[in-house]
């Protein structure tokens, strides 16, 4: 069992929360990425929080908003305990898995996608992992972004 709970859905790019929205066009804009979410596949929101609470600490509740292209993936985070943070990587420079699927899902259990390859901001290779919830918004998300990432090598 995961130490997350975790609720994810699918909405639309301009409802993301506002912080969010302001970090992910800065990021764009940083890099001179140009309008790369011109024609987003889809734009999820997952709400996580920690089922373990620690006494001193209280609850710790993160959001991530992402967003998949045709040849982009970008997300952003926040939380309680967390700075929002943007990462993106062409899908033709990663690999993507769903998190399920890979050897790190037995000791840790938890559901999303594992991101493996050079991202934006980076000058090699790094790991991410994006935290889905379970249903048809994540499973649907999970699919297209796997197959995006495919598509961007044929």
């Amino acid at each position: 069992m995961s130490d997350w709970s975790r609720k994810t859905r699918e909405i639309p790019l301009g409802s993301l929360p506002s912080a969010m929205g302001a970090a992910l066009n800065l990021h764009i804009e940083q890099h001179n990425l140009g309008p790369i979410l011109s024609d987003a596949l889809k734009c999820i929101q997952t709400d996580s929080e920690k089922v373990k609470k620690s006494f001193f600490r209280g609850a710790e509740v993160t959001q991530v908003g992402a967003i998949v292209t045709p040849r982009w993936l970008i997300w952003a985070i926040q939380g309680t305990k967390t700075p929002t943070t943007v990462l993106s990587a062409q899908l033709s420079n990663i690999t993507v898995q769903d998190y399920s699927q890979t050897p790190f899902a037995k000791l840790i259990p938890d559901s999303g996608l594992e991101v493996n390859g050079l991202f934006t901001d980076a000058s090699e290779s790094s790991s991410a992992f994006i935290g889905l919830g379970e249903g048809m918004a994540a499973n649907e998300f999970k699919e297209i972004v796997v197959r995006a990432a495919q598509d961007a090598f044929v």
